[in-house]
């Protein structure tokens, strides 16, 4: 099997082997369904990413929150983060954004790849990767949301010092059922904790995306892009294979 090609722009890839691997177990449960229902998803399946693990709740309308969080993904934070609100630390403006991706996971079995970086109550800055995937409940539809998250650098910090704001680098949504090339090449490859890079690229060949990328807009107002709109502070741009 060939090794997957690159996609170009920032945010246009998974670059951290914990969402390659919960990507790869998602894709293969979910079969031919827009999604796995909430019973096929089997921890021990996934144990070398629990720790960057969560599970979402549609509690009402945008209001989602931490249903299960994996002791790595908590220690970002310094608490336990079941029970809050998935907003909580974002901005405004990155609030409605981030709204409005998880509405497209759950009304229109979309996933998402989100860039971001952390910040520290002292300064101190990490960029992280977090996944988003729809994830079915019976006689509930799109109610839950599978993900992970997972800092593409691991400071000396983190875990002592708590995350205590988020601020978007990157949005793209991605259309599973169409052919096009997610991953970064091996070289890009944050591996999870010693898992070698090939793992989850080696395995499979990703069935993506559509995909609909939004990412911070550093254009000027008089330049027309084809294919794009101005949602809020971000530029979504509307394409196919990158």
């Amino acid at each position: 099997m060939g090794k997957p090609n690159k996609r170009t722009g920032e945010g246009g890839n998974m670059k951290h082997g914990a969402s390659r691997i919960l990507f790869e177990y998602w894709d293969e449960i979910r079969a031919e369904r827009p999604a796995p229902d909430r019973g096929d998803i089997q921890p021990s399946a996934i144990k070398s990413v629990l720790g960057d693990t969560f599970i979402l709740e549609l509690a009402q309308q945008n209001n989602f929150r931490f249903r299960l969080a994996g002791t790595r993904l908590c220690s970002l934070f310094c608490r336990e983060l079941k029970g809050r609100s998935f907003l909580d630390g974002w901005d405004e403006k990155d609030q409605q954004a981030v709204t409005a991706m998880l509405s497209a996971i759950t009304q229109d079995g979309a996933a998402a790849v989100i860039s971001f970086t952390g910040t520290t109550e002292m300064g101190q800055s990490v960029d992280l990767e977090l996944l988003l995937l729809p994830i079915r409940v019976q006689g509930e539809g799109c109610t839950r949301i599978l993900g992970c998250m997972a800092p593409l650098k691991r400071p000396f910090w983190l875990g002592v010092q708590a995350i205590s704001k988020q601020k978007v680098n990157s949005l793209r949504l991605i259309w599973p059922d169409e052919d096009a090339p997610l991953f970064s090449d091996e070289n890009d490859c944050v591996p999870h904790f010693g898992t070698p890079t090939h793992r989850a690229v080696s395995s499979m060949e990703p069935r993506v995306s559509r995909g609909t990328h939004l990412q911070r807009s550093a254009v000027p107002k008089a330049v027309e892009i084809p294919n794009s709109r101005q949602v809020g502070h971000l530029r979504v741009v509307d394409g196919g294979k990158i």
